[in-house]
């Protein structure tokens, strides 16, 4: 059975930094394209950043170019998102994702179309 699991959202004033996890089990992340999604109250789910299988490659939304990080360790299967001068408008459930490896490297979820979803963690920024 395939799980994502995430953790380290929580509460931070703007200007701050988080760090995400997403822990798998179940499949091997060399062998998936994988990706952080989010989604905030009354608007869709969007893209934040991606990264190829074979790990060469990342995508980010111009919204956190520069700020946010993504990566991940193949071997403890742990996605990362490394989060910092945060914004109010960053606040949103962050979800990690992992699609099949020939699938589109896009941030949009659809067209990502990922195999599996983590639950999701709350992030939520405080002006």
């Amino acid at each position: 059975e395939v799980q994502l699991v995430e953790s380290g959202g929580g509460l931070v004033q703007a200007g701050g930094s988080l760090n995400l996890s997403c822990s798998v089990s179940g499949l091997a992340l060399d062998d998936y394209n994988e990706g952080w999604f989010r989604q905030a109250p009354g608007k869709e789910r969007e893209g934040v950043a991606i990264i190829y299988f074979v790990g060469n490659y990342k995508r980010y939304a111009d919204s956190v170019n520069g700020r946010f990080t993504i990566s991940r360790d193949d071997a403890k299967r742990m996605l990362y998102l490394h989060m910092t001068s945060l914004k109010p408008e960053d606040t949103a459930m962050y979800y990690c994702a992992a699609a099949d490896y020939d699938e589109p490297m896009n941030l949009d979820p659809a067209r990502f179309n990922a195999k599996y979803w983590g639950q999701g963690t709350q992030v939520t920024v405080s002006s």
